[in-house]
């Protein structure tokens, strides 16, 4: 079945209850294959929600086709690098772009959707944006499920894998990365 090219725009606060249901679906479809049940339940709860600053901030993007959205993600400009491990006094400062890098957060598309670039159409819409503000560097936590994309898209790991864990006490194993942001963005 055809389906129309999903057109990329910036979500807004309206669309958090769609954005929060798409997360939901897309871990619940892709985690099983990186985790356990328990981590994947632990997941859809505390790492599959939006995080209204992003939408306030305007740095989150979706992705539609036929007025669904299929994929989500973006980039931001203050501390979190994530969700699902609870809140830091820290969380909403403002990165400096001359020393901090951009952070990558909240990467999801529906799993009868992946592997057709959207992932990567987002990547592409954050690095442009963050260039934009002065930004050199992406950063990101990434979950076990989303480091092919990374990786693809010249992500490089940090570090060796770790366990966040979440706000009800489940290890989840993660992987922090970073890029240089090209100019040709």
């Amino acid at each position: 079945m055809d389906r129309p090219e999903p057109t990329l725009r910036i979500a807004n606060p309206d669309d958090a209850a769609a954005v929060e249901a798409l997360m939901k679906q897309s871990a619940a479809g892709l985690f099983p294959a990186f985790y356990n049940e328990a981590q994947v339940q632990s997941a859809i709860r505390f790492v599959a929600h939006i995080d209204p600053q992003l939408l306030a901030d305007g740095t989150y993007f979706v992705l539609e086709s036929d007025g669904d959205i299929v994929a989500c993600g973006g980039w931001s400009r203050r501390a979190r690098p994530y969700a699902g491990s609870g809140e830091s006094t820290d969380d909403d400062r403002l990165l400096d772009p001359a020393t901090e890098a951009a952070n990558i957060r909240a990467m999801f598309v529906r799993p009868d959707w992946t592997r057709r670039g959207l992932g990567r159409r987002i990547l592409e819409a954050g690095e442009a944006a963050a260039l934009a503000e002065g930004y050199r560097r992406l950063a990101l936590v990434a979950t076990l499920a989303g480091v092919p994309l990374y990786l693809a898209y010249g992500f490089e790991p940090i570090g060796e894998p770790y366990a966040i864990t979440l706000t009800d006490g489940v290890k989840m194993e993660c992987l922090a990365m970073g890029k240089p942001i090209s100019a040709a963005s």
